[in-house]
């Protein structure tokens, strides 16, 4: 995925309600941004932190700024967009750059297929079982390269977790993407200690046939593109 201009450097003043943060451009200007990205962001909000900023070319938008990366020593140039990961994957399976997924022609986004979930891409291919992938950010780091999931507790990973496990059940295949927008990320693990009752969903879905992928990124002020798999460590 490429940015579609520069991005702008900034540092980080404050990030605050979740979806907005301060910033001091490099020019001096203090500007308020969108922060897209409803975690807990452990590690990468704290004040004086080197930031990158897209602009938006819609003319009309309240904050026409967006912070898309965060440069900390724990993980390098972060990716923190939680919009981007469908795309990312996307664009590597289209380039054939996810081996564990190839051999699909159809690519289809957003499909809903329970209640109250759409799954993130759906693959199909002339012979093969569907597949669906549910695709999860991952940019928490505390431990050197080991990367974690999540940062906080969700309530919602959680039930995509039960509804492919349901998937894997009417014989379909069922991945479980975890995209770490690091270039640092060696190794990756679900974090317990931050929401024991996920962990707990993971293990069932698992048990019951859904896989588990995680995709370090290149990334640079430039572009973000899938690099490589990393081990999955944990139950």
């Amino acid at each position: 995925m490429q940015f579609a201009a520069p991005l702008i450097p900034a540092r980080l003043v404050k990030r605050y309600k979740r979806f907005l943060a301060d910033v001091t451009l490099d020019t001096g200007e203090s500007v308020t941004v969108l922060c897209p990205n409803t975690g807990a962001m452990t590690g990468l909000t704290a004040a004086g932190t080197r930031i990158w900023l897209s602009r938006s070319a819609n003319p009309t938008r309240k904050y026409a700024l967006t912070w898309e990366l965060a440069e900390v020593r724990e993980s390098g140039l972060t990716g923190v967009n939680t919009q981007h990961p469908n795309r990312i994957v996307a664009a590597a399976l289209k380039r054939g750059a996810i081996p564990q997924l190839a051999g699909y022609e159809g690519i289809r986004p957003e499909v809903r297929y329970a209640e109250k979930s759409r799954i993130d891409l759906l693959l199909q291919g002339k012979g093969r079982p569907d597949c669906y992938v549910e695709i999860k950010n991952v940019h928490l780091f505390r431990g050197g390269d080991l990367a974690e999931f999540p940062d906080c507790v969700t309530d919602r990973g959680r039930r995509h977790l039960e509804d492919l496990a349901a998937v894997v059940r009417r014989g379909h295949r069922a991945v479980m993407v975890y995209l770490i927008q690091s270039n640092t990320a060696r190794r990756f693990t679900l974090a317990a200690d931050l929401d024991p009752a996920y962990v707990k969903s993971y293990a069932a879905a698992r048990q019951a046939g859904v896989e588990a992928l995680a995709l370090a990124c290149r990334v640079s002020t430039t572009a973000i593109t899938v690099d490589r798999a990393v081990p999955v460590i944990g139950p």
